[in-house]
């Protein structure tokens, strides 16, 4: 019997599988497979993949959320993006819009050939940076049925304009860009990747109140994980680069499967899925603002957590 090793309480309810699946890049994908106690042959479920936060393991909240979704009768898996946790990739520790994209549909090609799932209705789940990831697949993968993105940030946006686009610039991103390329010439030097991104520690008097929170969950007993890079030493400072060249979610609009957004109503984050709302069209679109939350609350606070509202998106767009 496997040790629970998740941040979050174990459910009585539903039971869960360690698996491994490959992208098509090769890289080996570790994820954890929740099921209803009822699965069994014969069963055809409706399935959800399911990732993030950005910088989080499966074993925080991407795997409450899975559970969750379980509880109510899904197939469900949270799953560790290439080069984090438990899932392959050299080097360590890299974020990439097109590799980490692929991980979703990797996910999708797993269930797809799953024999308790119901390969017709298959949906994903992204949390945080895996939000914007989730959008991006839905409007590359056809086999994508619908799809949450929950407390979402555009990891795109953010690294080429910064918070609140404050440097939305071609000499500010020309700055960054030259660091970023000097910090490549002294890892090929060293022959290792400087880290940046984890949830500093201990953290400046005059952090960011949204960096606060990001504290209380990453480096408190509430989410700590020894394998989350937030936790620990974040990602390879390089990683920035590629998102600031390849902007995801340039086709959003172009989404026809069904698109719900999930925000805090208080959430430094809030305008990424106020303005990727703006791109999606057609009916089977919503967007959900949840009372009093900011972004981390939509990591693990189940009294916040509208699990019932996205539960009954799938049932009504996986049906």
């Amino acid at each position: 019997m496997e040790v629970w090793d998740k941040v979050f309480p174990e459910s009585d309810k539903v039971k869960h599988c360690k698996v491994r699946f490959a992208n098509r890049y090769g890289i080996t994908l570790v994820g954890d497979l929740y099921l209803p106690l009822s699965a069994g042959e014969g069963s055809r479920l409706a399935a959800v993949a399911v990732c993030g936060p950005f910088g989080a393991v499966k074993e925080q909240a991407s795997g409450l959320y899975a559970q969750e979704l379980a509880e109510r009768g899904y197939m469900a898996l949270a799953f560790d993006p290439s080069f984090t946790g438990e899932s392959g990739g050299t080097p360590r520790y890299v974020a990439s819009p097109d590799i980490n994209t692929e991980d979703f549909s990797a996910a999708v090609d797993f269930l797809s050939v799953h024999p308790l799932a119901d390969h017709g209705r298959i949906g994903i789940l992204g949390i945080c940076g895996w939000g914007g990831m989730a959008v991006n697949a839905a409007a590359m993968d056809t086999r994508i049925k619908a799809t949450v993105a929950s407390t979402m940030y555009d990891m795109s946006r953010v690294n080429a304009n910064g918070y609140f686009d404050s440097a939305n610039s071609e000499e500010a991103r020309f700055c960054a860009k030259k660091a970023l390329n000097a910090q490549r010439t002294q890892d090929f030097a060293n022959g290792t990747y400087a880290l940046a991104g984890g949830v500093a520690d201990p953290l400046p008097e005059d952090a960011p109140w949204f960096v606060k929170d990001y504290y209380d969950y990453y480096k408190t007993p509430r989410g700590y994980h020894p394998r989350s890079l937030n936790s620990n030493g974040g990602w390879n400072v390089t990683s920035s680069l590629s998102f600031i060249n390849m902007p995801i979610c340039s086709y959003a609009g172009e989404i026809r499967s069904a698109v719900l957004l999930v925000h805090g109503e208080k959430a430094h984050s809030r305008y990424f899925s106020e303005d990727t709302f703006k791109k999606l069209k057609g009916e089977n679109k919503e967007i959900y603002i949840v009372k009093d939350a900011v972004h981390t609350d939509l990591y693990d606070r189940k009294d916040k957590i509208p699990f019932d509202k996205i539960a009954a998106f799938f049932a009504h767009y996986l049906a």
